[in-house]
């Protein structure tokens, strides 16, 4: 049997570990990850929900990088069934999160959710966002490097990675991004998500930087490219300010290991990139409607009004215009998931 797992098919970087590998390899095809192994999805009529998709179940070679040759005679399973069957949600009742960084690598998102016996089971699909480009946020990550974020871009077409998760990993990735980002719900209708079968999403879940994106020092970017090579990006940062060279330079490497040990660092240099004045707000995605929350972690509802008494609070607590908003009381229970956002045509 081949083997399937995460390291035999070159998905080694785990940025949480080795930060100068940030964002990691994302995957190009639609795959299931699931026990640190990856399974091809196939859809399987043109705009076919995603449950409907067979998983390559045959001791194949795992997902590929380009398009697959000859016929495929190996045995194939519904998604749904084979979610069933390992003792996991289906994919109605999951929730459609982008990712534009690191949560669009297999093995960075395994080593998220997965804790031992337990490890992650998640569809990953590649899918184009249309007026959605990938930045670099303007705050320093936990692991010292410099994470993605997005930005409107009208026009735009980009490539990006949707994985469908279950509450239980909703709220352990938010637990990753909170405060930095904020998850917002993502309007198909303004923002058109297109997957490879060709169905159109209502929706999905997306993580805003709430410090908005980085433009390039010499200011000839705005914003400056997010998703390319992280030392690159840190020596360019650390060339275009004395302070950061101060505290984080001489070269990348010192970054991360400053920066990834030491919070008062990663704050102080955050704040060296606002005072620097390469912070871009992005209100458009921040206007996005929020899920309700308390402490950071906790899921949220975009179908329930944003509590007054928020101070941070950028929802109109009186709007009926959103909409991908629903009636169902028990859809309105919690994060939207792929159910509710998306109906079958």
């Amino acid at each position: 049997m081949t083997d399937r797992t995460l390291p035999t098919l070159g998905f080694t970087d785990i940025p949480a570990k080795n930060p100068l590998t940030y964002p990691g390899r994302p995957i190009t095809r639609p795959t299931l990850l699931t026990a640190g192994e990856l399974w091809e999805l196939t859809p399987t009529t043109p705009g076919g929900r995603l449950g409907t998709w067979t998983v390559d179940t045959s001791p194949g070679e795992g997902p590929k990088d380009g398009p697959t040759d000859g016929p495929e005679d190996g045995p194939k399973e519904p998604l749904d069934a084979i979610l069933t069957t390992l003792g996991h949600p289906p994919t109605a009742t999951r929730h459609p999160l982008i990712a534009v960084g690191s949560n669009a690598s297999p093995a960075q998102l395994h080593h998220k959710l997965s804790r031992p016996g337990h490890p992650a089971t998640v569809p990953m699909v590649p899918v184009d966002v249309h007026g959605i480009a990938v930045g670099c946020s303007a705050h320093i990550a936990r692991y010292g490097y410099v994470a993605s974020a997005p930005y409107t871009a009208p026009g735009a077409r980009t490539p990006l990675v949707i994985s469908w998760l279950d509450a239980e990993q909703l709220a352990a990735v938010d637990a990753t991004e909170y405060p930095n980002y904020r998850r917002v719900l993502l309007s198909g209708t303004e923002y058109p998500m297109v997957m490879p079968s060709g169905e159109r999403l209502g929706g999905a879940y997306l993580y805003v930087g709430e410090r908005g994106v980085l433009m390039s020092p010499d200011g000839t970017e705005r914003p400056l490219p997010g998703g390319g090579d992280q030392s690159a990006l840190l020596t360019r940062l650390l060339a275009g300010s004395p302070r950061l060279r101060e505290l984080l330079g001489p070269d990348p490497g010192t970054w991360v290991a400053r920066a990834g040990a030491d919070p008062a660092v990663r704050k102080s240099g955050t704040r060296i990139f606002e005072e620097e004045g390469w912070a871009l707000p992005q209100p458009d995605l921040l206007r996005c409607p929020e899920d309700d929350h308390g402490a950071p972690g906790d899921p949220r509802d975009p179908a329930k009004p944003t509590s007054t008494t928020d101070p941070t609070s950028t929802t109109d607590p009186t709007s009926t215009t959103d909409p991908t908003s629903t009636t169902d009381p028990e859809a309105s229970a919690g994060p939207k998931s792929y159910g509710a956002l998306t109906s079958p045509e």
